[in-house]
């Protein structure tokens, strides 16, 4: 376990077991202030999965929390859903006094799996929420800084803006239903996939997208891949099967490994970091549960779109991935020198 936690440079992990209650919050980074990152509620097929999804998260939170300049570590917690009947309501209450326990230090919010409803159970019993009813829900700000780092994107790589783009989106969740919507109305052109086709069959109707199975959505040709699921999207088996220029969606932990941004970037593949692109639903919780205004916070989401558009430029005059650019800037940020970005930090 100790191991596991040293390559991925987390800190602290902390265990719960309370009858239907089985979680770990992870905590990777505390120095820019206290962790803040999403619950996720899903099936796992270990106990080991659930805990290194955690761990990768949490780090992957320190790293956006860097980048996108707020005051925030990185922390992310999991809950292994039950496979059987469960109390929810009860199950949420429970997971809030864990929340309670950690004085602060750890700030949960909205993730795969967890709704609004289930933030105001967990505040019920904390005050440490940061996507509650009272806040709200943080998918749309993500799905506006997915677009725009989706329009720098293709203005830097393509030189055009987003009208006829072919845009395939990988998962219809809460930000990717947002960021269909928004890429419709910008003139895109959408290919769409989830395992709900109810979900597929409202983009079809609203927007006019084409519908393709969760199997066969790495073989359509498209100017960008946006992976909007859970992680791993690129990865040794679908590496050969994506047919576009960009790849930039709101998933985190998108490459299953390190070397997959390499190989993008062998081929040609212009990849936006994805704890930078997904980073506007960070922004909107941290400064919501900081009682920020929405004109301040729209503010702060827009410079996204510029520490993009930064990696690029280094990525293309230094013939790095992408990926390990961002990750020397936020590397720099939490080990070296503070907030002193950004060209000085590759």
């Amino acid at each position: 376990m100790f191991s596991d936690m040293r390559s991925h440079e987390v800190q602290e992990l902390h265990f719960f077991n309370q009858g239907d209650l089985h979680a770990v919050i992870a905590l990777h980074n505390l120095k820019l202030g206290p962790a803040l990152g999403g619950c996720r509620f899903i099936e796992y097929d270990s106990e080991g999965g659930a805990i290194t999804d955690a761990m990768r998260l949490a780090k992957g939170m320190s790293y956006k929390a860097a980048l996108a300049r707020v005051p925030q570590g990185g922390g992310k917690a999991v809950i292994i859903k039950p496979k059987g009947a469960f109390d929810r309501k009860a199950l949420f209450k429970q997971f809030g006094q864990c929340v309670e326990a950690m004085s602060g230090r750890y700030i949960t919010a909205m993730d795969s799996g967890t709704t609004v409803e289930d933030m105001d159970l967990i505040r019920s019993q904390t005050p440490y929420v940061s996507s509650s009813s009272n806040i709200g829900d943080p998918s749309p700000s993500t799905a506006k800084g997915v677009l725009l780092g989706i329009k720098a994107a293709v203005q830097f790589h393509l030189k055009t803006d987003l009208k006829d783009v072919r845009v395939v989106i990988q998962g219809l969740g809460h930000v990717g239903m947002d960021l269909a919507q928004q890429l419709h109305e910008h003139g895109a052109l959408l290919t769409v996939c989830d395992i709900d086709k109810g979900k597929t069959k409202v983009a079809q109707q609203k927007w006019g997208a084409a519908v393709v199975s969760v199997n066969d959505v790495y073989d359509v040709p498209c100017d960008v891949f946006s992976p909007c699921g859970l992680g791993g999207a690129i990865n040794r088996e679908t590496i050969n099967r994506i047919q576009c220029s960009i790849v930039a969606g709101c998933a985190n932990n998108q490459l299953q490994t390190e070397d997959m941004g390499e190989a993008l970037f062998q081929k040609g593949i212009l990849y936006a970091p994805d704890y930078v692109i997904n980073s506007g639903g960070l922004i909107f919780a941290s400064s919501r549960f900081r009682d920020m205004n929405v004109p301040s916070i729209d503010l702060e989401i827009s410079k996204l779109k510029d520490t993009l558009n930064q990696i690029f430029v280094l990525s293309k005059n230094k013939s790095q991935p992408t990926h390990q650019i961002a990750n020397t800037m936020a590397e720099h940020i939490l080990y070296e020198g503070g907030h002193s970005l950004i060209m000085e930090a590759v």
